[in-house]
């Protein structure tokens, strides 16, 4: 090789290894940029999940009427979340037609309010059946499940519901 043509290797050489990191760096850019953009949509799109709430009622009448007041509450804060109330018990005595509050409301509007908003009133089958209660006795607004407390455990294990006990 003459001295002109190993000089111009020798550039040529210098100018590839000189590339190399700029060639890396830009693909590493690239790959963090992308990856980045990523966790991005990632995150909205968790974030944009509406909130799931199961609210558990086997109390009496008294605690209904705190957990409707505090529904309504959640609903007024986040009206994209989406809430079950479950009951079984003494739980659903608010449910059954004609029931009152200790001021002689009627739970019936508020149920019938809520449900409106998307909220579902559900009710054990074990607890008709305990109590001898037909279901024609209930509000038109609930949902007969098989167990209240297996429901309850089946939304937060399967449906990722978070438990509120009002």
């Amino acid at each position: 090789m003459r001295m002109p043509e190993k000089l111009h290797w020798v550039q040529t050489r210098m100018r590839r290894a000189a590339a190399a990191p700029t060639q890396n760096y830009w693909r590493y850019t690239v790959i963090k940029r992308l990856f980045s953009s990523l966790l991005i949509v990632f995150a909205s799109l968790v974030h944009a999940q509406d909130i799931k709430t199961v609210y558990h009622l086997n109390t009496g009448i008294e605690s209904a009427t705190a957990a409707l007041n505090n529904i309504q509450n959640h609903l007024n804060a986040d009206p994209k979340a989406k809430i079950v109330v479950v009951t079984h018990g003494p739980g659903i005595d608010f449910l059954m037609q004609d029931a009152k509050d200790s001021k002689g409301r009627e739970f019936s509007a508020a149920v019938s309010g809520l449900s409106g908003k998307g909220v579902d009133f559900r009710v054990c089958n074990n607890t008709l059946v305990s109590r001898n209660i037909n279901p024609d006795k209930l509000l038109l607004e609930t949902k007969i499940v098989p167990s209240g407390v297996a429901e309850v455990a089946r939304l937060q294990a399967k449906e990722g519901f978070a438990y509120l006990k009002p």
